[in-house]
This record gives C-alpha cells, structure tokens and sequence, in this order.
C-alpha cells in the first residue's frame, strides 16, 4: 500500500472513506462497477503516484484500459482536497504561497516556460507550522507570473487576516515578501537578518512541492482538460492524509 500510494493503510481507509461520503459508489441503478470502491480508489491512488499509462495499469487490476478511464474520470474529483475556509484564530497563523511549474501534455492548459517544457503554474498555499496544503488554485499557463496567477487564483478571499509569506516574484500583492535592495542603497543589518528568516520559513513550501511532486502525475501530466486541477486537488489531499500522525 505504502509503495504505491505513498499512504499507509489507515491512511488510505481514510481517504476511501471520504470518497465514499461523497458519493463514491453513485446513486446506484444501471450497471455495476466491476471492482468494489475500495479497489477503484486505489486504482486511481496508484495511477496519480506512478503516472504509469492505462494500459498498464488495466492488468494490475484485471480490467480493461477503458474501464481504468472510466474510474478515474469517475472518482478524480471526489479525492480533492477539502474546500479551505478562513481559520478562526486568523491572527496567529502563518501561511505560505508559491507557485510551482507542472509539465502537461494538453496545450489548452499550459505554456512554454522558463523551465524549458511546456507548463502549467499552480498557486499552492501551506500552512507554515504543520506544512499542510492549505489551498491550490486552477492551473493557469507557466509563463503567466507569479503576483498575476496569485490576484486572479481566488485564494485571496480565504486569506483575509492571516499573514501571508512569498517570495520576491509577488512585490506589491499585499503578501510578506524579502527586503529588497534598492539602487545605491544596500540592505540595513536588520533587513539581512529579516530576509535569511524569510528565506528560512519559506523553504517549507518548496519541501511541501518536492514531497508532492513523489506523485509523479505531477511530474508530467498527460491528463486534458480539468484533469490537472484534479490531479492536483487529489495530490494535495493525499500529501496532508500521508503527514497525518
């Protein structure tokens, strides 16, 4: 379970369980699913963390390659994470937003982009003391910047009140970002002090990317349409059920 999911086993109940709740097994009528839920989650678990083709995912589970899409385009957004809201003790937390760069397949979501490949950037917020996804926004295309893809995420309005960090690339958002140094004028004692906290901090996001991105659907989606927002919304659940203790 833990090889291919990333997830133990009371993890994994977890996640089926809130699949589940959600109207996982449908309303019932028609024709019956060939595998029972539990399978069908894992089905799709195991497809976001080796990114493997249906095709070879079909015997694992003794089905069809058509039957595999069927249960992923079923289940896919039933394993999102749940909806962030503004937290009651606004005040005291600490939040952290970057953006990553995802590799797709479909031109309709991505761009050409500094990493050399053709990439969506998604706005990814965590909480800076239990390094928990917080909130990811909808893929736009890689080379839209930081600071645009954060004012036109939405993630704004579950933010009001907390302190927000970010690095240099969302000057003038209204977030905490680096001292920057001005032209004849190099940074004061204390600014240099401020920024290598700032930088000490903010790392957290960027070991929250690489621990999702051992979800190799992250690593090069081949999903069209909304599919990477979904595979994205699943990543981030997955992520905060494998650090649950």
């Amino acid at each position: 379970m833990e090889t291919f999911t990333g997830l133990r086993m009371w993890q994994f109940e977890r996640l089926l369980k809130a699949v589940r709740e959600r109207g996982g097994n449908g309303p019932g009528g028609g024709r019956p699913w060939c595998l029972p839920l539990a399978d069908r989650v894992l089905l799709v678990a195991v497809y976001y963390r080796t990114n493997v083709t249906m095709r070879q995912l079909a015997p694992l589970f003794g089905v069809s390659p058509a039957t595999v899409c069927r249960v992923i385009q079923r289940l896919r957004p039933l394993l999102a994470i749940e909806p962030a809201t503004r937290p009651v003790d606004a005040v005291e937390r600490l939040w952290i937003v970057d953006g990553t760069l995802i590799p797709v397949r479909d031109r309709r979501t991505g761009a050409s982009s500094r990493n050399y490949r053709f990439s969506a950037n998604v706005q990814v917020i965590i909480d800076a003391d239990t390094k928990l996804v917080v909130a990811a926004a909808w893929p736009v295309p890689g080379n839209t910047a930081d600071a645009r893809a954060w004012r036109d995420s939405g993630l704004a309005a579950i933010c009001e009140g907390v302190t927000m960090l970010a690095d240099g690339a969302y000057i003038n958002t209204g977030l905490v970002v680096p001292h920057r140094k001005r032209q004849g004028r190099a940074l004061l004692p204390g600014e240099e002090d401020d920024n290598a906290e700032h930088r000490r901090v903010r790392a957290r996001v960027e070991h929250a990317f690489a621990r999702m991105k051992h979800f190799k659907i992250l690593r090069d989606c081949r999903q069209r349409g909304d599919g990477l927002h979904h595979a994205v919304q699943a990543v981030a659940h997955m992520h905060n059920l494998a650090l649950a203790t």
